[in-house]
């Protein structure tokens, strides 16, 4: 879709009541499970060795702008937020194959319905049955809706007593049968559903997140973002919202909500160049971005070094570690098997110490400065050592051995 077909004209009656977000999203994507809305797809080339096996239903009713899937390794346990019809679900369970995992979430019940009708036709075809959905809020990973529905059926909530003991009972839930377990999670992967929760939400939705995420798992997010803030008149208009874009992010912004909520090593790793749609001069566009959890915990010292070997002359981390081309930077445990992994590992060469510094004895290290490492710290060698090289080092045809 090009920006000038996909330009939009506004309602004059734009009503200057609250939007109701989540009851619009509901009826909008509540339809769009039973018929197709081209209005909600965003162009999007997928592997087809994957889409050959799901049912055509299924990827007639998917909306997205991404596809975040291409991020999943074998073996993963994936959690897929705003699962819809299934679409990424299934790839992703053909990714991670027998020995992964993958759930997704989702609070609508149209939506679920079409992706479970599918679970044991995928299961035929795929030879295995490592995909599961479950209803919930992806800002409440740890409400089970269904369990709450149990809950309703037997206690219908008919006064203002009942409504209290249900929150009760809703909280217990969340501690003792959470939907989704803290650190469970290897990647989260999502299409274009983030910019559909409501705004006083969003960061309990990035925490949540990150709660679930193991150490070193990773956030990769497909979503619609904006060039520009999205006024409030936008905001208030049921469709454009339930159409991705008044509640989209704007660009930096969006960024800076896996910054704040303790993230790492955030990326673009896909920016959608012409927009998608434009209304008021606003272009929306379809971002994917990359995040990592792992950063949280001590800084001990165990005298590893890394040189950042370029290109760009200076770095800073998401820490405010400054890291200058070539420098032996002094760095904690914690940060050098950060960098030394991705998304830095192809940046970075690493300089272990020349002896082994157990967890257990290692002392505090201070992150707050920028200390170049000695180099007689991480050398392996005797410090008065002198080696020269042997005269039969190269070969008499002129190679070097």
């Amino acid at each position: 879709m090009t920006a000038s077909s996909a330009k939009i004209a506004l309602e004059s009656n734009i009503t200057a009541a609250p939007l109701n977000v989540e009851e619009a999203v509901r009826d909008r994507y509540s339809a769009a499970a039973q018929n197709k809305e081209a209005a909600l797809c965003c162009p999007v080339e997928y592997d087809w060795k994957y889409l050959a096996a799901i049912p055509d239903e299924i990827i007639e009713r998917d909306y997205g702008c991404g596809d975040p899937s291409q991020f999943v390794n074998p073996g993963d346990t994936v959690l897929d937020l705003g699962s819809g019809g299934g679409k990424i679900c299934y790839i992703a369970a053909q990714v991670a194959g027998s020995a992964g995992k993958v759930i997704g979430v989702d609070c609508n019940d149209d939506m679920l319905a079409l992706a479970r009708k599918y679970q044991p036709d995928m299961a035929s075809k795929l030879g295995y049955a490592n995909v599961e959905f479950r209803k919930g809020k992806i800002q409440d990973l740890k409400l089970n809706l269904e369990l709450l529905d149990g809950l309703l059926a037997d206690h219908p909530v008919q006064t203002s007593t009942d409504w209290l003991e249900l929150e009760t009972q809703s909280q217990r839930l969340r501690d003792t049968k959470p939907l989704i377990e803290a650190d469970s999670i290897d990647v989260i992967v999502s299409n274009c559903v983030l910019n559909l929760v409501r705004e006083d939400d969003r960061r309990q939705l990035f925490a949540e997140m990150f709660r679930t995420l193991r150490r070193g798992g990773r956030a990769v997010i497909s979503d619609i973002v904006s060039d520009e803030d999205v006024p409030e008149a936008l905001r208030n208009d049921a469709r454009l919202w339930s159409g991705c874009m008044s509640g989209a992010y704007r660009e930096d912004l969006f960024l800076k909500a896996f910054e704040d909520a303790g993230f790492y090593g955030i990326e673009i790793v896909k920016r959608q160049t012409e927009p998608w749609a434009v209304v008021d001069g606003i272009e929306f566009r379809s971002m994917t971005v990359r995040a990592w959890k792992g950063k949280e915990g001590p800084c001990l010292e165990r005298k590893q070094a890394v040189v950042y070997n370029g290109p760009w002359k200076a770095v800073i981390d998401d820490d405010g570690h400054r890291l200058n081309r070539g420098e032996r930077i002094a760095v904690c445990d914690k940060t050098f098997n950060i960098y030394t992994s991705e998304p830095y590992g192809s940046q970075i060469t690493p300089l272990p110490p020349a002896g082994n510094i157990p967890l257990e004895l290692a002392g505090s290290f201070d992150c707050r400065k920028t200390t170049i490492r000695d180099p007689r710290e991480t050398k392996g060698s005797s410090p008065g050592l002198t080696m020269l090289p042997s005269a039969d080092c190269c070969s008499p045809d002129g190679g070097c051995c």
